[in-house]
């Protein structure tokens, strides 16, 4: 039984804890982070972006693959099913396919029209009882072909979008998608702190949670931020895992070349990946 956000993140904001959200891209993916969660008894979000749910084969599929797999894995931690980065289109479409949490990233429209759109689908959202992320100042770095600077929001337009009902907010404060280049400035805590006083206690939303050090996290974490994403560093340990059994030669060994054995290493280096980021996150035995 898939649930909104919402209490899980109020949750983790008064408990001083994240919980993250961990983006999937197949079967393998999903299996590797709800195995995790249950293992950990951790609340965990599932992030699909337009790009990887297209890629499989839909929303409808989507929910549908994560329904039986709570269902047949007997998973009993809060698990959302949570649109990233989601158009406008999108978001729409996820409510009806049966997600539990959408985002809706209207941060590259002009602010009247983001609090238009944003207040549309606060309702749509809230009316089926799914929670709504919403975003301002994007975010740097590129995820599925929207390429952002790394933005600092501004605390009066955090406070506008905040205002409308929404449930939490990804406020940009120097945080990018992928690898961060050697030259990055770190996260700004002064705007966090600015937007955190300036939005009502929401819970905040750290995107870009790859390569972020850990006490760059736990200090987040102290000012507010209450749900971290992580997708780049997942696929970066799967991609490791999958190539040193390629280059050991296992595939040439025996049924070595079947996708069950091909695909082990990496499913085992995700739920390793996820494990640590939860561990950092706080959100161990808070289920």
């Amino acid at each position: 039984m898939l649930v909104s956000a919402t209490e899980m993140l109020k949750k983790a904001r008064d408990g001083h804890y994240a919980v993250g959200q961990f983006n999937i891209n197949n079967l393998e993916w999903t299996k590797a982070i709800l195995l995790t969660a249950q293992e950990l008894n951790s609340p965990v979000i599932l992030g699909v972006s337009e790009g990887a749910g297209k890629y499989m084969t839909g929303f409808k599929t989507v929910a549908a693959m994560v329904n039986a797999m709570v269902d047949s894995l007997g998973i009993t931690v809060p698990v959302a099913l949570h649109l990233d980065h989601g158009s406008y289109e999108g978001a729409k479409a996820c409510i009806e396919a049966g997600f539990s949490s959408i985002m809706f990233d209207g941060s590259h429209y002009a602010i009247e029209e983001n609090v238009a759109k944003t207040t549309e689908l606060v309702e749509l959202a809230h009316s089926k009882g799914i929670s709504l992320e919403a975003e301002v100042g994007s975010i740097g770095g590129e995820e599925d072909g929207v390429v952002g600077a790394g933005e600092i929001a501004d605390p009066a337009e955090c406070a506008k979008i905040s205002g409308l009902g929404i449930d939490f907010l990804a406020a940009g404060i120097g945080n990018i998608h992928g690898k961060y280049p050697e030259n990055w400035k770190g996260l700004d805590f002064d705007a966090l702190d600015k937007i955190h006083g300036a939005t009502n206690n929401i819970p905040l939303v750290l995107h870009g949670g790859t390569g972020i050090p850990a006490g760059m996290i736990k200090k987040a974490i102290s000012l507010g931020v209450s749900k971290i994403n992580v997708n780049t560093e997942c696929q970066l340990s799967f991609a490791a895992a999958t190539r040193e059994y390629v280059e050991a030669g296992k595939d040439l060994q025996g049924k070595g070349f079947d996708p069950r054995k091909l695909l082990a290493p990496g499913f085992e280096a995700i739920k390793a990946t996820v494990k640590e980021k939860m561990e950092l996150f706080g959100s161990v035995n808070k289920a």
